[in-house]
């Protein structure tokens, strides 16, 4: 899991459209905090700060401190809005973490030994059909990523969900298959060359 980093933040009063239009005017975004059977705390972060945490990758998989009126808040980013023309962040929804908290995330997919896939030496493609898994696992457990080890991998294998060893407590969320996480893809030539190859043999 990536580091714990720390935000320092105002708890907002009013709350609604307006409110929120005169937070980002003064330079700060509007937030709520909710979760762990709380009532949900609106609070304003600075600007600059939450926009180099989105923009910067894993903000959605890394678990924060939020200080508000004295007090420390462990949470997890849940959700954010962007303005759809400028890319600028317009409100983040966090999860209080408990110690028992337990949340979906998608978490990155890395591949690593493409140098050692005998597919890929010849000329095979890895065509990779989830960039992201969508995983269930406790607030202080998310994986930063995935490694798919692609080593030994022919033209027309498959990686699943099975092939990849999961960190404790982390699980897919969709269980009810072994779905397919990428492929090495092969030309038609070179199906052709292996079935001239099969025949000759």
């Amino acid at each position: 899991m990536s580091d714990t980093y720390v935000l320092k933040a105002e708890a907002r009063e009013q709350v609604g459209k307006g409110s929120a239009r005169e937070v980002r005017r003064n330079g700060k975004i509007p937030a709520v905090i909710y979760g762990d059977k709380q009532p949900p705390l609106a609070i304003t972060l600075p600007y600059k700060e939450i926009f180099y945490k989105i923009h910067g990758g894993g903000f959605l998989t890394t678990v924060a401190m939020i200080e508000v009126n004295g007090e420390k808040i462990r949470v997890l980013p849940k959700d954010y809005q962007l303005d759809p023309v400028r890319d600028f962040p317009l409100h983040v929804d966090f999860l209080r973490v408990g110690k028992n908290t337990e949340v979906n995330v998608q978490v990155p997919v890395h591949f690593i030994n493409e140098e050692k896939s005998p597919g890929i030496k010849r000329g095979g493609t890895l065509n990779i059909v989830r960039h992201e898994v969508e995983f269930h696992c406790p607030a202080d457990a998310i994986p930063e990523f995935i490694t798919v080890d692609l080593e030994g991998t022919d033209i027309g294998d498959s990686i699943h969900i099975s092939a990849v060893k999961l960190p404790a407590g982390v699980k897919p969320v969709i269980a009810d298959r072994d779905f397919t996480i990428a492929t090495i893809a092969g030309t038609s030539a070179q199906a052709s060359e292996d079935n001239a190859a099969a025949g000759e043999a």
